[in-house]
């Protein structure tokens, strides 16, 4: 317990800021300001600083200049409140017609603090339609002003430091935000944008990304224009040029990948074969620091360094004040409470391995790791294959306890990245289009294979588990590949052509892209539901809005009907990825008891629980 999720970390004024998502509070969005005279919280305990814009949401407050104020939206109204020290929060949003009808996101101050502005998306009569806003700090609720419409979406509206021109990020269906983005920028004055014209154009066929301007005011960006997410000027001066990936997927607002300290200095983090790097971009290079941590989020200046979000193999993320030189000077806020001790930490071992017709994908693999306890001599450990969801996104080699859970009871764990991560350029990256469904689960079956030929894990023993979109990984590899004794599913993906009808705008093209609509019947888990004979335990949220838990109890009804083992848990207050610290330990309870069962162990500890869990639901 006592687990956060760190966010967003903001230097503004004698304070610094940051975000904290809390499943102790049932997953509660707090902001934190630490000032001298200590840590204290901004948002009242009845405040959420969350949006569902995308219903993915992300960077939901901005703080004001001086930092003696916050705009943020409140996940109970998903209206922007303003909060001011010595004052009650006030709503800058008028209310909508309908509960949630309007939401907001990414918000940002004019730098005089005269201005907000924010993407709106609102919801009318099963219609939704984004637009870029500005709304006056007037003290009370004022209709947003529309500054840019027509777009499908919008995002990261970003002022240049004299407050005279803003520049943002915007595309249409069918593209997501990783195939195709157009940058625009303008002039902004009296609440108006004037004379906008886009610095990189949808014609060019490129994902744009994190628009930000330097203290000498010139615009830089990110672009894939060479295959890869490197760093940009508006006249397009390529600033680092090389195989790396200095971006991930825009799955949500507020992403920081780089930024500018007040000297001008430019800080960057990048990634390549699993592994990131945070270092300084400088003559055309960027060179690496010497740090422990191999991930690197939500960058933002701060007083004398960079403040970033880090984790590596054996640190769980902490909120770091990292110095221009590259030396980590002080860790702000860790995310858990604390540290594992060396000796139980399983570090993950990056590979490459064959697959398909001569192609190749990557995992990470994490053997069993408890001093404690030692395998009987010749004994081969069983094995969880996992994969990200998306599947537009990538593994991360960042401490994990959740996987530490796995290798801490006798379990390897190999998280896959197959074809179609991110992080190794936009070729593979694309490498799953027309293939979701086979290309990953054929990518998970060789990852297996290819650790049993090396003597590493026991390929009669073999489970798999996937969330989201790695949902229909699993099914689909249980249907395939016979190397599966059971699998576990996570708010998963069962029913294309459901998915295609019922999903939420941001993700309502994305399928096209992935699976030919001719095969959306075909390639569906419950089409081929007669080909799965292990059994399989389906955790939902029921109030899920991306994939809606009808998938879960279609699969598991299918499966049962034709005499398979088919455990369906649903959770009340959840939705698309559980936040709340309760729902969190019951799932991997649950689970443990579940691989207890199919293996043919008795897990240590009580699980009675667990397994009274598991028997409700048998019984739904």
């Amino acid at each position: 317990m006592g687990a956060v999720t760190l966010a967003y970390p903001v230097s503004a004024g004698d304070g610094l800021f940051w975000q904290e998502s809390r499943p102790g509070e049932a997953g509660r969005v707090a902001v934190v300001r630490r000032g001298a005279a200590g840590t204290d919280e901004l948002l009242p305990p009845e405040f959420s600083a969350r949006t569902t814009a995308h219903e993915y949401g992300g960077r939901a407050w901005a703080v004001g200049a001086g930092g003696r104020r916050v705009v943020s939206s409140n996940l109970a109204d998903q209206r922007l409140w303003v909060l001011e020290l010595g004052r009650e929060p006030y709503p800058l949003t008028p209310e909508p017609s309908e509960a949630g009808g309007a939401r907001f996101a990414c918000p940002v101050w004019s730098p005089e603090g005269t201005w907000v502005v924010a993407v709106r998306e609102r919801h009318q009569a099963g219609v939704v339609l984004n637009d870029l806003v500005a709304l006056r700090s007037s003290g009370s609720p004022c209709e947003p002003v529309v500054l840019a419409e027509g777009h499908d979406f919008y995002s990261s509206p970003v002022f240049s430091p004299d407050g005279e021109r803003m520049a943002f990020v915007c595309w249409d269906h069918p593209d997501m935000p990783w195939d195709r983005t157009e940058l625009w920028q303008g002039r902004f004055a009296d609440g108006r944008f004037h004379g906008a014209k886009p610095v990189v154009g949808r014609a060019a066929g490129e994902s744009v990304l994190q628009p930000k301007w330097g203290p000498d005011g010139r615009l830089t960006y990110l672009s894939d224009r060479t295959g890869w997410w490197n760093l940009y000027t508006e006249d397009g001066e390529a600033l680092a040029p090389m195989q790396a990936d200095f971006a991930g997927p825009a799955w949500t607002f507020g992403d920081s990948d780089y930024t500018f300290l007040p000297d001008g200095s430019l800080i960057a983090t990048w990634r390549a074969n699993a592994t990131g790097w945070l270092g300084q971009v400088r003559d055309g290079t960027a060179k690496p620091f010497d740090l422990p941590y191999t991930s690197f989020a939500y960058l933002a200046p701060g007083r004398d360094g960079v403040l970033v979000v880090a984790g590596g193999p054996a640190v769980a993320p902490e909120l770091v004040r990292v110095s221009e030189g590259g030396v980590a000077m002080e860790v702000l806020r860790r995310s858990r409470p604390a540290r594992l001790s060396p000796e139980w930490i399983s570090a993950g071992e990056p590979f490459t391995f064959p697959t398909g017709a001569g192609e190749e994908a990557h995992a990470i693999y994490y053997p069993p790791c408890n001093p404690e306890q030692v395998a009987p001599s010749g004994e081969k450990p069983p094995v969880i294959v996992t994969s990200h969801g998306g599947p537009t996104s990538a593994a991360s080699s960042v401490l994990e306890l959740r996987t530490q859970f796995w290798t801490t009871r006798g379990f390897g764990v190999v998280d896959v990245d197959y074809r179609g991560s991110t992080g190794y350029g936009r070729a593979f990256r694309r490498s799953l289009e027309g293939r979701w469904g086979l290309a990953d689960a054929e990518d998970c079956a060789a990852a297996v294979e290819h650790l049993a030929r090396s003597g590493r894990v026991d390929p009669a023993r073999v489970v798999i588990r996937g969330s989201s979109a790695s949902g229909l990984t699993v099914l689909s590899a249980l249907a395939r590949y016979p190397a599966f004794a059971a699998g576990t599913v996570l708010f998963g993906v069962a029913d294309l052509a459901l998915l295609a009808r019922d999903t939420h705008k941001f993700e309502s093209h994305y399928l096209a892209r992935l699976v030919p609509e001719g095969e959306w019947v075909d390639r569906s888990p419950l089409q081929f539901v007669g080909r799965i004979g292990t059994p399989v335990l389906f955790f939902h949220g029921k109030d899920d809005r991306v994939v809606p838990p009808e998938q879960s109890r279609a699969m598991a009804q299918a499966l049962r009907s034709r005499g398979v083992t088919a455990v369906l848990i649903e959770f009340e207050g959840e939705g698309h990825g559980f936040r709340r610290a309760g729902t969190l330990v019951q799932v991997q309870e649950a689970e443990l008891a579940f691989y207890g069962e199919v293996l043919g162990f008795e897990p240590a500890g009580d699980l009675s629980a667990a397994k009274a869990l598991l028997e409700a639901g048998r019984n739904w």
